[in-house]
């Protein structure tokens, strides 16, 4: 009999506030950061989390977030090139886009939100239709990864709904460039060296008149765009050059000359804000050009009195000269409009930050900023309105902070309760207890470099290993640092509980291994409490070879395990610490090991990249297993079984078979290194902490998992994605020659498993409904062919079952198939079909043409696929009896169609204008006084209230 497993799987990851690979939105109240492949939403007043958007099965880091015009609609781009539309009411996805071959960088939504672009590491700018939820066009031209997007709207468009939206498109990229593009003839019409360095960052000032950029030269540089050239479109100078659109102004220096990774103007304050340095942010005021004028009136009235009081001999003469001063003071240049008002400092590095728009601080007139800071923190920081006093200056001050329910740096160790219900997670800095069930942290205590730790016995205590060679105990019940004992001289690499519960041992790298007893003792806090508490007195040392890496007793009580920096590991009696085994093999240090519940069977990981097996009894090496691509980091025994579970830095948490010594199970969740480990006490799930800062859950499912499936899913996967690789290496058709390769444009396709398997879909029902049609096309020659009583005594053929058990006929249930494949893995899916089949699928085209099904969808169907087969159906002569019959059919029902909208859009103007009518408010006689019409008007909108009686 075949031998089973139960299958484990993942839940959400937790310990995480935000990661540092991706920018964050914040609305004033509610901020939207990314946590590896999901992102979250915290309420930062309150500090609860109230959502996570999460999608079960993808992977990929959420690399770029952005807010669309449109109410509650989220942009968001992740590492595998795969952009997502986010509902933020429901938590789910509206649609996918997949166009891009490497990470989304950048995205930006046009004024309605209609039309969406996207910047990749793969150099490529994608415009995508949200209406339609397709890609439009593929722009080619930069030359390193795109920075920035912006949308640039003429300021007498910006506030016209029926105007043409958002015509023009920046982008910013690292290959020092700045590119204009035109999106009505989708080409690029001016390029520009905007810095002798990479162009990280840029913004465009809210009357869409200044574009400002910033580069790693740590300079901003102001341009000014001209309306009228773009209004004139391209056109040549009188020397013979074609007039440039957007014009260089001037620098702009900011106090330290770093990196400028993001400028940010506030939408509707006088604000500029600019992240340049680590740890702070340049916030500068955009004074009015009065206000300067004022200012230099100011000035130049202090200098006549200074002039006065020097009682110079000549008055007349420089008369003209101060005349032409105040002519050139009056003009204000741009770089006066801007004034460094004050900086921001983080606790931390900051890696993005964002204005709040619709809430507002303490004060009514403040402006708030939210950093999202790398040390998975966030920050919210409220800047004051100025003032006229010159003696206060004003400083941001931090209004919220997030950072409880999360580490600082990397998860180094974890380890559970005896009853699974408490989880300690240790890293440099801080010791969390969390609550397994809810996944809440419940404690937060301060502690040194956290290596190792363990529940003490009664759960009542959690003792930590230290870098600096401190066991630290903490009492979780008042999260207080109950005893610190300077335990070793160097780093305390392991530490172990005897069986018992009797006896910690501690391994650290000064090369010894020390004993200590676990004493209970009742100290008396006042008269009326008492409390038990831990202590720990040291018993004996056992001194070694070499460093101590790890420590572990035997389930039975009778041996000691130890593992030194020499790549042997050494078993005692631990009663007597006589040398009992000498296990060697590893190639490189022992970094972990277990021991199983009945004592039979040790396995140690290694940095060698090898799991091995080992008999306690004899210390033969039953197995050795290349179990990781990179460093195994940990080993445990799952508990009362041979199964083991192996973490390491390849990003890799694998389940094994001790007995049988094969891979149960592989699971890839984390985005880094796995350094901690930890079982749980009943079998019912697994702990992982990485570098990513995450911690993860891996629960024990009641579905059975065999090893032979589990082998071929796995072939499947590695098949499918090495099949989509080298479709999206081909080049498609229409891209054969090197002309239309490098052009500017080009259409957005890229396969997926999803597009392949829309495709083999689209092929079967093709199939099915051919041969349908075959049958029932022989039954009817024969019936012809046959006399009259031969015709009644032949029997229809039988119907398809899928066909007979959805009652439709072979043309509907194409067209179900077709509808149910996403609309924006359509055009993907088509270019799967051969030739044959689209030839096919040209049939039902016309039959759905015919009867006004979907006409939508039929039109777009038919316009990609002529454009896409061209050539073939231009050569194929049978094509021209089934395209001349559609042409009639389509263009009689888009007539229909047409005909149905421009009768619906008039009604809708005839709506508009009879509520606008309604709204205007009319003074009839005897209301001539404006607050006695105000006070009607008030009184229409107060709610009626309506007596209801039973």
């Amino acid at each position: 009999m075949v031998q089973s497993y139960l299958r484990h799987g993942p839940t959400q990851a937790f310990g995480l506030i935000c990661t540092n690979s991706s920018n964050s939105i914040y609305d004033g109240k509610i901020a939207y950061v990314p946590a590896l492949e999901d992102v979250l939403v915290w309420d930062m007043k309150r500090g609860e989390m109230l959502a996570m958007w999460h999608e079960t099965g993808h992977r990929a880091a959420v690399t770029c977030i952005n807010q669309s015009p449109q109410e509650n609609v989220f942009g968001v781009g992740y590492r595998d090139g795969s952009i997502r539309l986010w509902d933020s009411t429901s938590t789910s996805v509206i649609a996918t886009f997949n166009g891009h071959k490497k990470a989304v960088t950048t995205l930006a939504f046009d004024s309605h939100g209609t039309k969406m672009v996207s910047g990749s590491q793969d150099t490529d700018i994608i415009v995508w239709d949200v209406v339609a939820e397709a890609g439009l066009y593929r722009l080619r031209g930069h030359r390193n990864e795109i920075t920035g997007i912006r949308f640039l709207t003429p300021p007498d468009l910006t506030s016209c709904s029926t105007g043409p939206s958002s015509r023009f498109l920046l982008t910013t990229s690292k290959d020092t460039l700045m590119k204009l593009w035109d999106l009505s003839t989708q080409h690029c019409v001016q390029t520009i060296v905007a810095h002798r360095a990479e162009v990280w960052a840029i913004d465009i000032s809210p009357d869409q008149r200044c574009i400002f950029t910033g580069s790693n030269d740590g300079d901003i540089k102001i341009w000014r765009v001209d309306y009228e050239a773009i209004a004139d479109g391209l056109q040549e100078t009188e020397s013979g050059d074609i007039c440039k659109m957007v014009h260089f102004v001037t620098t702009f220096s900011l106090s330290l000359h770093h990196r400028v990774s993001q400028i940010l103007f506030h939408p509707s304050e006088p604000y500029l804000a600019v992240h340049s340095h680590e740890r702070s942010i340049e916030v500068f005021r955009i004074r009015t050009e009065d206000e300067i004028r004022k200012k230099h009136a100011r000035r130049r009235k202090r200098e006549k009195e200074k002039k006065r009081e020097k009682e110079m001999v000549t008055m007349a003469e420089p008369n003209d000269m101060a005349d032409e001063d105040d002519a050139k003071l009056d003009e204000v240049a741009l770089i006066d409009l801007f004034t460094p008002y004050l900086v921001v400092r983080a606790n931390a590095k900051v890696r993005s930050f964002d204005f709040g728009t619709k809430g507002t601080g303490p004060h009514k007139s403040s402006v708030q900023v939210f950093l999202a800071l790398s040390s998975n923190a966030l920050e919210v920081y409220d800047i004051p309105s100025p003032t006229k006093s010159k003696s206060e200056m004003p400083e941001a001050s931090r209004t919220y902070v997030l950072d409880l329910p999360g580490h600082r740096n990397d998860v180094r160790t974890l380890c559970l309760s005896s009853d699974d219900e408490l989880l300690a997670s240790g890293s440099n800095g801080s010791l969390k207890v969390w609550n397994v069930k809810t996944t809440a942290c419940i404690r937060t205590m301060e502690c040194g470099y956290a290596i190792c730790s363990t529940f003490l016995p009664g759960d009542r205590h959690v003792a930590i290993g230290t870098k600096s060679g401190e066991i630290l105990i903490y009492d979780l019940a008042s999260s207080t640092l109950v005893e610190t004992i300077k335990a070793h001289s160097a780093t305390v690499w392991s530490l172990h509980i005897r069986p018992d519960g009797q006896i910690l041992a501690s391994g650290s790298a000064d090369k010894e291994i020390k004993f200590w007893e676990l004493q209970r003792e009742v100290a008396s806090e006042d008269a009326i409490r008492h409390k038990k508490s831990i202590a720990l007195s040291h018993k004996r040392t056992l001194k070694m070879s070499d460093d101590v890496l790890s420590v572990r007793y035997s389930p039975n009580g009778k041996y000691l395990a130890v593992s030194l920096l020499d790549s042997t590991v050494k078993i005692f009696y631990q009663d007597s610490l006589k040398f009992f085994l000498s296990l060697y093999g590893h190639k490189l240090p022992v970094s972990s090991m277990d021991i199983s519940d009945d004592s039979k069977l040790i396995v140690t990981c290694s940095a060698d990249k090898n799991v091995k097996i080992w008999g306690l009894d004899f210390g033969d090496c039953h197995k050795s297993i290349f179990a990781h691509d990179e460093s195994v980091t940990q080993v445990l025994f799952e508990k009362k079984s041979h199964y083991f579970w192996t973490v390491g830095k390849d990003k890799m948490l694998k389940y094994w078979d001790g007995d049988k010594f094969e891979s149960i199970q592989k699971f890839d969740g984390h985005h880094n290194e796995i350094w901690a480990l930890a079982i749980s006490n009943h079998g019912k799930f697994v702990v992982t902490g990485s570098h990513d800062k995450s911690i993860r859950v891996w629960e024990k499912l009641d579905e059975p998992l065999f090893l032979e499936e589990e082998r071929e899913r796995e072939l499947e996967d590695i098949f499918e994605n090495e099949l989509v690789d080298t479709l999206n290496r081909s080049q498609l058709p229409g891209e054969n020659d090197p002309t239309q390769a490098s052009a500017e444009v080009a259409a957005v396709t890229k396969q997926t498993t999803e597009t392949l398997m829309a495709g083999e879909r689209i092929m079967e029902a093709l199939d099915l409904a051919d041969g349908e049609r075959t049958a029932l096309r022989e039954y009817d020659e024969q019936v012809a062919r046959a006399s009259t009583t031969e015709a009644i005594s032949l029997q229809p053929p039988p119907r398809n079952p899928i066909l007979a058990a959805l009652d439709l006929e072979p043309e509907a249930y194409v067209l179900r198939v077709i509808e149910r494949v996403s609309s924006t893995a359509l055009h993907d899916a088509l270019l799967v079909l051969p030739f044959a089949k689209v030839i096919s699928l040209m049939y039902y085209l016309d039959i759905w043409a015919r009867a006004g099904w979907n006409i939508t969808l039929v039109s777009r169907i038919i316009f990609f696929l002529l454009k896409v087969h061209h050539h073939q159906i231009v050569a194929n002569r049978i094509m021209r009896t089934s395209l001349i019959p559609m042409r009639i059919h389509l263009r009689s029902t888009l007539q229909r169609e047409k005909d149905v909208v421009g009768y619906n859009l008039a009604a809708l103007r005839y709506i508009t204008r009879k509520n606008e009518a309604e709204r205007i408010t009319h003074f009839p006689e005897g209301y001539g006084d404006e607050e006695k019409a105000e006070e009607r008007i008030a009184e229409g909108k107060k709610r009626k209230r309506v007596s209801i009686k039973a």
